[in-house]
């Protein structure tokens, strides 16, 4: 922890009204939205706080999650700051508008409720519906607990904003588990975060200097798309560390450190899990009950997924000897979830490369107890011990046979 700089409350509430919170303290310019479980609670909140003036933000009432993006995007390009919040169905609704935001370098931050994408039809939380946008061109960030969604919600505004970044965000934390659960958890002050945010200043705006027209929306022909997505990749690599920056700055002001991913008890380990979300919590729990049977196992939480932190991750697990990846999404006709393709990848040129393993969990809200953190740690100290090789398909966890 780094040391507190400001005075907090502690609060007990939602982790999607912590994010509502964040979002008044914010107090965006506008905000385009359209309600959807377990998304929902967010903007009816923060609709409240607009109904009772205690923010002046322009709410917009629109007919799909398409249209809230569309209106993002021209209130984004206008040079107001833009904020707003989805899930599942509702972010594949705005797929073909996600790529425009990025491209067109708006700075606009999304709450992203994960939850499993149909069909069939299910409400409750995996990660298939972001992981489905992991390409667009857009920021990244997961939270396991509502503090870090309280939290990655200021954040966000700062790196989506930043005069080397100008890209949007996406601020993931688990539907249900984390959105409707009641948390208890320290908030800052309504001033102490508008002082942290500041004033947003665009660089570029429909709006704010006509004397210097800008093109939003172009068309690009062979001759000039390449190079516009360079640029794109460009930005989001180098984005990095800008979110490091934007971290380091958020635990001067309020005492909590983050990174690119959090290691725990992972300095002697031999074994090690991947996580993301609110698993992390229960993979703690196994950790240290292993730990105290002997077995030297530990834990990479990653919080930033795009950009990838390829390189970070190779180092933290360079010593590791075998690894297991737990996604909650899966990546249908590949060997396994993103998020395990992604880190084999970021290990391949590794001098010391750990065995790794790929396991798919919990999709469609399928709870994850204990039992199934056991049974990876299991797995993969039978391979260290050589009983057994690392399986080249990915083990479906929890799954009835």
């Amino acid at each position: 922890m780094a040391k507190t700089a400001t005075k907090q409350k502690i609060v007990a509430m939602t982790g999607n009204a912590g994010c509502a919170l964040a979002m008044k303290q914010i107090n965006p310019d506008v905000v385009a939205a359209y309600p959807i479980t377990p998304q929902t609670t967010i903007v009816e909140e923060f609709a409240n706080y607009v109904a009772n003036g205690v923010v002046d933000t322009e709410y917009i009432n629109v007919e799909s999650e398409h249209s809230a993006m569309s209106a993002c995007i021209g209130a984004s390009a206008a040079g107001a700051r833009v904020m707003t919040s989805t899930s599942s169905q509702g972010l594949a609704l705005m797929w073909e508008e996600l790529s425009i935001a990025s491209s067109l370098r708006l700075p606009i931050v999304m709450q992203t409720v994960n939850r499993a994408l149909s069909g069939p039809i299910n409400i409750h939380c995996d990660h298939s519906d972001s992981m489905g946008a992991r390409d667009m061109g857009w920021i990244h960030l997961f939270a396991e607990t509502a503090q870090e969604a309280y939290d990655n919600t200021i954040m966000a505004i700062k790196i989506a904003e930043h005069k080397d970044v100008r890209l949007p965000v996406m601020s993931m934390h688990d539907g249900f588990i984390t959105s409707h659960a009641i948390d208890r958890f320290e908030v800052l002050d309504d001033a102490d975060v508008k002082k942290f945010v500041g004033n947003y200043m665009p660089k570029h705006s429909l709006l704010y200097n006509p004397n210097e027209p800008v093109t939003f929306g172009p068309f690009a022909m062979p001759a000039f798309y390449y190079e516009q997505r360079k640029q794109l990749r460009v930005a989001i690599d180098g984005s990095k560390d800008i979110v490091m920056k934007v971290t380091d700055d958020f635990a001067k002001l309020s005492g909590r450190q983050y990174g690119l991913f959090e290691e725990y008890r992972l300095d002697d380990a031999d074994v090690a899990v991947v996580v993301l979300g609110s698993t992390a919590g229960t993979t703690r729990y196994v950790i240290d009950a292993m730990r105290a049977q002997g077995v030297k196992v530990g834990m990479l939480k990653l919080r930033v997924f795009r950009p990838f932190p390829a390189e970070e991750i190779a180092q933290a697990l360079s010593k590791i000897k075998a690894v297991g990846v737990m996604d909650r999404s899966d990546t249908v006709g590949t060997l396994g979830g993103p998020v395990y393709v992604e880190i084999k990848a970021a290990l391949y040129n590794s001098k010391q490369r750990p065995a790794m393993q790929g396991y798919v969990y919990g999709l469609g809200g399928r709870d994850t107890g204990p039992d199934q953190i056991e049974t990876v740690i299991g797995d993969l100290v039978k391979v260290v011990k050589g009983e057994q090789s690392p399986r080249e398909a990915v083990t479906l966890l929890g799954v009835k046979e």
